[in-house]
């Protein structure tokens, strides 16, 4: 067979597996079968592998590639990705319908009475966009900011319901949507739950999170599908007439889109799938309403954020009933107070949910809200589900009343009324702080706790930190231990793989020694050298609590002004709480023996300064320690010694003015060895 003949056949090929793949993975026929194309996949690779130099962007054996990647890199946007503004009842539709209109006839002189709308079903996926160059797939990157989003081009390769070539060879961007099927989500579910591990909160979030995976065979494995339902870069004319010539092109399709002219035929869509939802394989969060002539979409154009000519129609919210174990107060990064139910789990839209907005003590009032109280809870998309009816005839007279709070429970500064808009533009009046640094002071206390010298929960930076308080999932420390899977999937900058990982990172800080614990509740004036000679001198948690001043006066490394700090800190009913959530949210203190400790450096107080060469800080710290002697932050006529390394601080001169002990790294090592 000459290299002509050789290429010929491949291209044969090619044209044979890619028409199998279209029948199996978008006409779903089930006629064909994964067996049918194996032999001709084989068939295929031996002879690229023999023949490297036919081996091209579009042949089937390139959709997984060799290896992970290390990060994914960044794609900017052609054409800008929007998302859509949404509705929930007719009344909405309505005034969406009368704003576009008033906007055509402003534009053209009068009013158009041809204007259809285009109904499709709104998948609860992950949008993705697919960049074709003569007819070949190039790039395929995530929504992202609507003007940057990942290159997941790889991962994108491995889902066979995509072309790598399209049946014309254009230049084209076409827009749709990630899903996980309820088969296949089902089937990983048990899988997982036969291994003991955590199951999949919905179909979503695992398509979301797969997606953001850099193994391919992962994605692979995990058989997601692509619907296209737009091509952002090519002007029809009309959006019926875009879905038809997607489809044309080799695209999967969702074929129930329906042509409508009026209000009430779209809400009979609606209406309709809303009651069939669940016959799809895809998850449907609602229905899609676009205006279908392209020359009016453009005349209505777009919003900062949304294009005017089309709007999301929400199914209702699911609701599920619950109790409420604890109403607390969230402070916001602008001081507002919102109060938040924490809950009995309870199971909404696929997620598992324990937090409920209450917005705010009005609407306590207005619903007559009780820690006790069993109620119906809701969640319409939002992060934070929320309360919206008490079932008065489930209490049982144990309930507790609610009160309005006239201080911040953060800083204990007093609380004003303020007057706000939300985003209905409607006006109601909530709780704010008066202290401008509430916020930053609990959010620095729980950057403390998580540090490396306290906790050390990986992946709990500043910028999470805050937006799990924004989001009312933390309100101090002891939350932490409560974050789940479901509570994080949901959130921006999270998906499958860094919820587990954070999940993860919290369980395994769980254990901790007793010198971490006490440094890392941030009691002022104690360092990592006082927990340390606390831990030593108390041995238990519950011995440092009831404490008096003059006992913690004889600890080491502890005078009276540290000692009255400490008592302070347990005298305060808060603080004591706040240990007692701690180690019942399991919270555990390492049991450790005492080592036995030489005595070379018995009672001899070190300082150091300046960068070591052959040791980190901490592990001349530790030498210091096993051998009878104590670290030290700052410079006294106590010091006994300063070890100078290079480039030494403000430390060096002052030891020199009191006489100090001047050492080297080497002079130290030959002190304790």
């Amino acid at each position: 067979m000459t290299k002509k003949d050789i290429k010929k056949h491949v291209e044969k090929l090619h044209k044979q597996i890619n028409d199998l793949r279209y029948r199996y993975h978008v006409l779903n026929d089930p006629e064909v079968t994964d067996k049918m194309y194996e032999g001709l996949m084989d068939e295929l690779s031996v002879i690229e592998e023999k023949n490297p130099e036919l081996i091209t962007k579009d042949s089937p054996t390139q959709r997984i590639a060799g290896t992970p990647l290390e990060k994914f890199s960044k794609i900017t946007h052609t054409v800008p990705q929007w998302s859509f503004n949404d509705a929930f009842t007719e009344e909405d539709m309505e005034n969406w319908q009368e704003r576009i209109l008033k906007i055509l006839e402003k534009k053209l002189g009068n009013r158009p009475k041809d204007v259809t709308y285009i109904c499709e079903l709104k998948i609860d996926g992950l949008h993705i966009v697919l960049n074709y160059k003569k007819g070949v797939l190039e790039t395929a990157a995530t929504r992202g900011d609507g003007k940057v989003g990942e290159d997941v081009t790889q991962n994108i390769k491995t889902i066979h319901s995509v072309p790598l070539k399209l049946n014309k060879e254009v230049d084209l961007i076409a827009e749709g949507e990630v899903w996980m099927g309820q088969k296949i989500f089902n089937k990983i579910n048990k899988e997982r739950e036969k291994n003991n591990e955590p199951l999949y909160a919905n179909p979503r979030n695992i398509a979301a999170g797969t997606i953001r995976q850099l193994d391919p065979r992962i994605v692979e494995k995990r058989k997601l599908s692509v619907t296209a339902y737009d091509i952002s870069n090519e002007h029809t004319l009309s959006q019926e007439g875009e879905l038809r010539e997607l489809k044309e092109l080799g695209f999967l399709t969702d074929n129930n889109w329906k042509v409508c002219k009026t209000l009430k035929e779209i809400m009979d869509f609606h209406d309709k799938w809303q009651k069939e939802k669940h016959s799809k394989e895809f998850w449907v969060d609602g229905v899609v309403v676009k205006v279908n002539q392209k020359e009016y979409q453009d005349i209505l154009g777009y919003t900062g954020k949304a294009p005017r000519w089309a709007i999301a129609l929400k199914f209702p919210a699911e609701q599920g009933s619950t109790k409420i174990k604890d109403i607390y107060v969230q402070v916001g990064r602008t001081g507002a107070l919102t109060p938040v139910a924490l809950m009995e789990p309870v199971q909404l839209a696929g997620t598992t949910v324990t937090h409920a907005t209450l917005h705010n003590f009005d609407e306590i009032k207005r619903l007559d809200v009780r820690v006790g109280d069993t109620v119906i809870v809701e969640k319409a998309g939002d992060i934070i589900p929320k309360v919206v009816r008490v079932l008065t005839k489930m209490r049982t007279g144990k309930e507790k009343k609610v009160k309005e709070v006239k201080e911040c429970p953060i800083c204990n500064s007093k609380v004003e009324r303020k007057e706000i808009m939300d985003k209905k533009k409607e006006s109601s009046t909530a709780l704010f702080c008066t202290n401008r640094n509430c916020f930053a002071q609990e959010l620095k206390n729980i950057i403390h706790f998580v540090s490396k010298k306290a906790f050390n929960i990986d992946g709990l930076g500043k910028k999470i930190v805050e937006q799990l308080m924004n989001e009312g999932l933390i309100k101090d420390v002891s939350d932490i231990f409560t974050l789940r899977v479901d509570d994080l999937e949901p959130l921006e900058r999270f998906a499958e793989k860094s919820a587990e990982n954070l999940v993860e990172s919290v369980n395994n800080a769980k254990e901790i020694t007793l010198p971490r614990l006490i440094f890392s509740l941030g009691i002022r004036h104690v360092g990592e050298e006082s927990a340390i000679a606390l831990a030593n001198h108390f041995i238990s948690l519950k011995k440092l609590i009831s404490a008096e001043q003059k006992e913690l006066e004889n600890v080491p490394d502890v005078g009276p002004r540290v000692a009255e700090s400490i008592v302070e800190f347990f005298k305060d009913d808060k603080n004591k709480k706040l240990v007692e959530k701690l180690l019942e949210n399991g919270v555990t203190i390492k049991s450790t023996k005492k080592k036995k400790i030489n005595s070379k450096l018995k009672e001899k107080s070190f300082v150091f300064t300046g960068t070591l060469q052959t040791l980190s800080r901490d592990e001349a710290k530790e030498i210091v320690r096993s051998n009878g002697g104590s670290v030290s932050g700052s410079v006294s006529k106590n010091t006994d010694y300063l070890v100078a390394g290079e480039k030494p601080g403000s430390k060096y001169e002052k030891s020199k003015k009191l006489g100090v002990n001047i050492i080297t790294e080497s002079q130290f090592k030959l002190l304790v060895s």
